[in-house]
């Protein structure tokens, strides 16, 4: 049975989420501030977390940062400010959705399924690792590797250089890049995927990779090539 966290200090909102997360078959654990839903996560075992941003205690985004920094859970991002900033703001800290007030409560749902299918693998089989040169890439443990070292990343991250290195050569338009990896309904804009490329870069760059890089293809996308 699919676990869900939700945290957010509106009683209603919380009431019609749980109310509906349970008529699709899921066990809720609802909380009301940022410290409880911390709290919470650390005695649980949940498959998605729906985080309102404007709680107590703890905001949102901080939830999200302590728990992006030791888990690969989906973390939704739920929000009455949908400003572009806040949207690239929740999405680089590592939610992998973000759902602005007004919702509709089987939108929601619809997303967190959405997120679970894309967690998905067929029982019993495990992904191929992927090799380019001195980068070791482990899809079911979402580990990174260059030259031996391991690379933190987010999974947003992890998923945009496994897409990339797995289609060696191919340049992926932002768009592209959006709908794979975020889904067809999200509602921001490329620059989010110029955002995680150039933080990717960044922590790349804390291990010589001459043999390969992340090559940018101006007015197009991005792709991964192999240095002759």
């Amino acid at each position: 049975m699919v676990q869900l966290l939700i945290a957010d200090d509106n009683a209603a909102i919380v009431d019609i989420l749980s109310t509906f997360a349970q008529n699709a078959g899921y066990q809720v654990t609802a909380v009301a501030d940022g410290e409880a839903a911390l709290k919470a996560f650390h005695a649980g075992n949940f498959d998605v977390v729906l985080l309102d941003v404007m709680m107590p205690k703890l905001d949102g985004f901080e939830v999200c940062r302590a728990i992006r920094a030791e888990s690969l859970t989906p973390v939704l991002m739920i929000t009455a400010r949908g400003e572009d900033y806040d949207r690239i703001m929740g999405l680089d800290i590592g939610a992998d959705d973000y759902i602005v007030k007004p919702f509709s409560p089987a939108e929601v749902m619809a997303r967190v399924r959405a997120v679970l299918r894309r967690l998905e693998r067929p029982s019993g089989s495990a992904a191929p690792v992927i090799v380019r040169d001195n980068l070791t890439l482990s899809p079911d443990s979402c580990r990174a590797s260059v030259g031996g070292q391991e690379i933190p990343l987010t999974k947003k991250e992890f998923d945009i250089l496994c897409l990339l290195a797995e289609n060696r050569g191919r340049v992926f338009s932002r768009d592209h890049l959006l709908e794979r990896l975020w889904g067809f309904d999200y509602e921001g804009d490329t620059r989010t995927v110029d955002t995680h490329i150039k933080r990717l870069r960044a922590k790349l760059a804390a291990v010589p990779h001459p043999g390969w890089q992340i090559k940018t293809a101006w007015g197009v996308g991005y792709s991964f090539e192999v240095t002759p």
